[in-house]
């Protein structure tokens, strides 16, 4: 038994460590941004956090790996500049994904520059790929996509509580020849 109780704290050890690594390596996937800026005040834990979080939801963006999305927003996320229709909650950024990535299926998203000050996150982000597909009743010719976009993130306990975002939607209907 007491071999038991000594092996324990060394198991758990052992998890932790292999758990950390996944972790870290998932990480090192994640998309980079260009341009870190980052408010010196803030704690390391914070500032690491901040960042990981925002990440994280700009690896969703790049990828469409909707598991990125679920563990990166809040259970309560809120969308402040949804476009009429959309859902709250990330079931809302999902299905815009989704429903994107229907039209552009080969959807790339850099982080062009990312500022972390306080609770917030601000990316300006860079869309690109290739109208393959279909938006609406618009079929895709293997038009070019490129366009920006700007996140305001409220990270609350490590999660995006909240989201204000614009985008370039008048570069992208032209390019989608909406326009």
């Amino acid at each position: 038994m007491n071999a038991l109780k000594t092996f324990r704290p060394a198991l758990a050890a052992l998890i932790f460590v292999g758990l950390s690594g996944a972790a870290y390596s998932a990480q090192s996937e994640w998309v980079k941004p260009q341009q870190l800026i980052v408010d010196k005040s803030l704690s390391r834990t914070q500032l690491t956090t901040n960042e990981a979080v925002a990440r994280e939801y700009a690896t969703f963006w790049n990828t469409g790996k909707e598991s990125l999305a679920r563990d990166a927003l809040a259970a309560n996320f809120i969308d402040k500049t949804p476009p009429e229709g959309r859902k709250q909650g990330p079931e809302g950024a999902i299905l815009a994904s989704r429903a994107f990535r229907t039209a552009v299926p080969d959807l790339r998203c850099e982080v062009e520059q990312m500022i972390i000050s306080g609770d917030r996150v601000v990316s300006h982000l860079h869309f690109y790929g290739t109208f393959t597909g279909t938006f609406g009743k618009l079929k895709g010719k293997g038009q070019k996509i490129d366009f920006i976009a700007t996140d305001i993130y409220e990270i609350r306990e490590g999660k995006i509580a909240a989201n204000w975002h614009i985008e370039d939607n008048l570069t992208l209907m032209k390019q989608l020849g909406a326009l």
